[in-house]
């Protein structure tokens, strides 16, 4: 059970707007206070990480959900620009994604993705499994950026 009330920030990296709603509705269904910042693609995305274009007073995300499968920047380019970069490679990004591909797992962990989980189709199993990461990630690691 998820019981501390520290509140988080989350940025999903998704194209998607079923999976937008679906996975803010799985969030939302957890007992973790999260603040949940949507980026429609990895362009997005990247300018919110790296505060740029009306980004600039966003907060650092404590958590990256991030697609793989997105228009104009895809997760995988997202993936290999936050790990290199020494101000946001210690934020742990999640590949959520509907790929079960070998090759879209191996690349993701050769980038150093923090987790690679295929988006489960029953919302249920979906529910869960995002219960069960942000249980793991804010009840059970300590996070380097709020330590």
């Amino acid at each position: 059970m998820l019981a501390k009330k520290e509140k988080f920030t989350v940025l999903l990296i998704e194209d998607n707007e079923g999976d937008i709603l679906l996975t803010r509705k799985a969030i939302n269904m957890c007992n973790v206070e999260t603040d949940i910042h949507v980026a429609k693609n990895g362009r997005e995305g990247l300018e919110f990480l790296h505060k740029v274009n009306d980004n600039e007073n966003k907060p650092t995300p404590d958590l990256v959900l991030l697609d793989l499968n997105m228009p104009e920047v895809n997760g995988i380019e997202v993936l290999k620009e936050v790990k290199k970069n020494s101000m946001l490679k210690k934020i742990p990004v999640i590949v959520l994604t509907t790929s079960t591909s070998d090759t879209d797992i191996l690349e993701s962990y050769n980038l150093n993705a923090n987790s690679y989980i295929s988006k489960p189709i029953d919302f249920f199993r979906f529910g869960e499994a995002i219960s069960n990461l942000l249980n793991y990630w804010f009840n059970v690691v300590l996070l380097p950026i709020r330590h």
